[in-house]
């Protein structure tokens, strides 16, 4: 696998584009024989193991990440063409680690960038939430098919900064003409 592309060197119509090149394995058309656990899973901090061991290799990361599904009753799996294996996502399977923003309020376009490399720009399709956590709001942005990243904390500090910078009546975040109140919903 290519090695990922660094968010802080690129424009966002350079991140669009990757985006937009970006080709993902059908995961959602495989519907192979449950075959039981891979005995993987991914921490709160987005460190994947394997019998409790971290996995040390990016790449094998970011292979493992592209054949990743999230079930209708809200589990995650592992799937190919031949087998589908349950693994363990102790709170989101992504994690944003980085931001680039271009433009300020209607305006303003927000890209992330996973721990696995993946880059997701925030919009209709690619929403950002505020969920209510035990230390504050917890922010997630969504990936595909129902799979989230939870946004790393100084990244929320990113995030933040703009929503109490715009002069909206609620703070929050417009990306790709969707706004997304700070507020956790109710």
């Amino acid at each position: 696998m290519d090695l990922p592309p660094d968010i802080a060197t690129m424009s966002l119509a350079e991140i669009a584009r990757a985006v937009d090149e970006a080709r993902l394995p059908p995961v959602d058309s495989w519907t192979p024989a449950h075959c039981g656990d891979s005995e993987m899973r991914i921490a709160r901090d987005g460190t994947w193991y394997h019998q409790n061991s971290p996995i040390g290799r990016p790449a094998m990361v970011r292979l493992f990440s592209t054949i990743l599904r999230r079930e209708a009753d809200g589990s995650h799996v592992l799937v190919t063409p031949v087998e589908k294996l349950d693994i363990a996502v102790e709170d989101a399977p992504f994690v944003a680690v980085a931001m680039q923003a271009e433009g300020q309020g209607r305006t303003a376009r927000l890209a992330f960038q996973l721990n696995t490399g993946d880059l997701v720009t925030a919009g209709p399709d690619h929403a950002l939430r505020f969920a209510p956590g035990e230390d504050g709001p917890r922010p997630y942005l969504h990936v595909r098919r129902g799979l989230e990243a939870l946004v790393a904390r100084p990244v929320y500090y990113e995030l933040v900064e703009r929503a109490l910078a715009g002069d909206d009546a609620v703070p929050g975040l417009w990306s790709n003409d969707a706004f997304f109140p700070l507020e956790p919903a109710a």
